[in-house]
């Protein structure tokens, strides 16, 4: 099979935050969604389910659980139960679902920044404590985990450790012996592990997806795991994603705690979901080879072109952190580059401390938009 996805794809006019919110002549290279077509076999799902034209209560299709076990144990050698599936409408919804049920008022999240807003801001919204750590950059811009402070963050008041594996912004995805590393230190410590795994089939070349869970029982019996197709197949906005518990304590637990109040996954999410699992992997495979190729390309140009601007080739997601405290830009670099460029990035402040002087870039998008954004980013710099 053939894609295209050098087709530019007009999504002005189409509800779409990341366009939408961007001014008419600025290049939209922020929020966390690809501008290419979904699946072919996932379009013509939807497409056949509202041509059927009943949309009342749903469930989800015993199909999808048993694609999703099956999926699991091909890919992570991960055997789980079918009862262990808990599916909820979005991966946000997961992780504050499980701080709710986790923690209580005063005690402590452990979090590893700089990292995604919604997870650097969770705890928030149940009175909980931050108690974060920054992750470790090493001379050549890749991060690392310092277990000497991963250990030190924990107190007798931290109850939950909140893992995003792949890293969402700074590309990684943690080794076995990291993972095992920092999954023993919170059993020591009697934490649970919520573990936000959205990104984990978006992975490169020489890297490897392990979800922190599959390492052994006891760390299993500790974690909430939470995956979408939501990244992996560009379906995002249709709103469906599950979390795996193998514990079933633990997964009344979770399930008790926003009972009435979380949403049931929608039918077409649903839809999308099947569709994308059963059929979606020629696709994938192709969108991972043309990512791949965007990120090498980002990786090359800002070496070559961005003076002072420094990045790491992601290991994973479609999402470059771009070090840009040593290109003499006046101010912050997010406001440089979306007024003297009209390239709309991320602000790097917003994924808390060790983010200042950063800029996240979405490369999920045609080639030509990409090295048109990366050239408006050179001018701008060569007025400095």
């Amino acid at each position: 099979m053939t894609f295209d996805f050098d087709e530019p794809i007009s999504r002005t006019g189409t509800q779409s935050i990341k366009w939408d919110w961007a001014k008419d002549d600025e290049l939209p290279l922020w929020v966390a969604d690809m501008d290419f077509r979904s699946p072919e076999p996932v379009i013509q799902a939807l497409q056949e389910r509202v041509a059927h034209g009943v949309f009342g209560y749903t469930h989800c299709p015993p199909a999808l659980k048993t694609l999703l076990v099956e999926r699991l144990a091909r890919l992570y050698d991960w055997v789980v139960d079918p009862q262990a599936l808990v599916f909820l409408p979005g991966v946000v919804t997961g992780f504050n679902q499980a701080l709710s049920a986790l923690a209580n008022p005063g005690d402590g999240v452990l979090i590893q920044t700089p990292v995604y807003p919604p997870i650097l801001q969770a705890w928030r919204n149940f009175d909980l404590v931050s108690h974060d750590m920054q992750l470790t950059q090493t001379a050549s811009g890749r991060y690392e985990v310092d277990l000497d402070l991963f250990a030190s963050a924990i107190t007798s008041r931290t109850r939950v450790f909140l893992l995003c594996n792949p890293h969402n912004p700074v590309g990684r995805v943690f080794t076995r012996e990291e993972l095992l590393a920092m999954a023993e230190l919170c059993l020591e410590h009697d934490l649970f592990i919520c573990s936000d795994e959205i990104h984990g089939d978006l992975i490169f070349s020489g890297r490897r997806h392990i979800p922190v869970a599959a390492l052994a029982p006891d760390i299993a019996a500790r974690t909430i795991t939470l995956m979408a197709p939501s990244k992996t197949f560009n379906v995002a906005g249709l709103g469906c994603s599950f979390a795996v518990i193998p514990d079933a304590t633990l997964r009344e637990r979770f399930t008790a705690a926003h009972r009435g109040l979380t949403p049931h996954v929608n039918l077409l999410g649903y839809t999308a979901a099947l569709a994308a699992y059963r059929d979606g992997q020629p696709w994938l495979d192709a969108i991972l080879a043309y990512l791949e190729t965007n990120r090498d390309l980002v990786a090359s140009y800002v070496q070559a072109h961005l003076p002072g601007v420094h990045v790491a080739r992601p290991e994973g997601t479609y999402l470059a952190w771009l070090d840009c405290r040593e290109a003499g830009i006046p101010g912050n670099p997010y406001t440089f580059f979306r007024e003297q460029a009209r390239v709309m990035l991320n602000d790097g402040a917003s994924f808390g401390p060790g983010g200042e002087g950063f800029v996240r870039l979405n490369f999920g998008a045609s080639r030509a938009l990409l090295e048109e954004a990366l050239a408006r980013m050179r001018a701008a710099l060569a007025t400095l």
